[in-house]
């Protein structure tokens, strides 16, 4: 594996994964998978994982990090949010996590500086990531669609120029965690 210094993670949202509740066992097999990879990386000189936001996949890595922290403390989370006042209105569950995310970050910040205007902030923001990260790590699979789709896309369109890792945990790595 290539050494990789920024990673950003992301992932299906909560909703596109059934999960309702904190409770649900679907959490804790996905923060398994993203300890697992997330070591790999860390073994190799990862030093930041990069996140936007998002409910689900990437509030779930903002809890894993500080548990990696324990062996891992030269890691850093970084939150970068496509537009400013991200996720302000979100109803007060959501704002308890995001304001988790944001505790849990070594840095916080957002590509466009603006609130919410049009679909090109999201784009920018894509572009951003793609830019200033060697790799991702994605849980997605392109069997089962979902909002990470755009950014999936994007990520093997900018491939095929730059030398940019991808890495993906499907439905089927998952279940294999499940099943250990």
């Amino acid at each position: 594996m290539k050494p990789i210094k920024t990673l950003y993670v992301s992932g299906y949202r909560s909703f596109e994964l059934g999960i309702f509740q904190e409770k649900d066992p679907k959490i804790t097999i996905i923060k398994r998978a993203l300890k697992k990879s997330l070591k790999m990386y860390l073994e190799a000189g990862l030093e930041w994982v990069i996140i936007s936001g998002n409910l689900g996949v990437e509030f779930w890595t903002s809890e894993v990090i500080p548990e990696l922290k324990t062996d891992y403390p030269e890691l850093k989370l970084g939150l970068i949010f496509p537009f400013y006042e991200f996720g302000n209105n979100w109803n007060e569950d959501n704002q308890q996590k995001l304001l988790t995310m944001k505790n849990n970050a070594d840095y916080e910040n957002s590509t466009s500086h603006q609130p919410y205007t049009s679909p090109v902030q999201l784009k920018n923001h894509t572009k951003f990531l793609l830019e200033k990260t060697q790799g991702c790590l994605l849980v997605y699979d392109p069997e089962y669609s979902g909002k990470t789709e755009y950014f999936y896309r994007d990520a093997l369109k900018f491939q095929a120029d730059e030398d940019y890792l991808m890495e993906t945990i499907g439905m089927f790595e998952l279940q294999d965690i499940a099943d250990e």
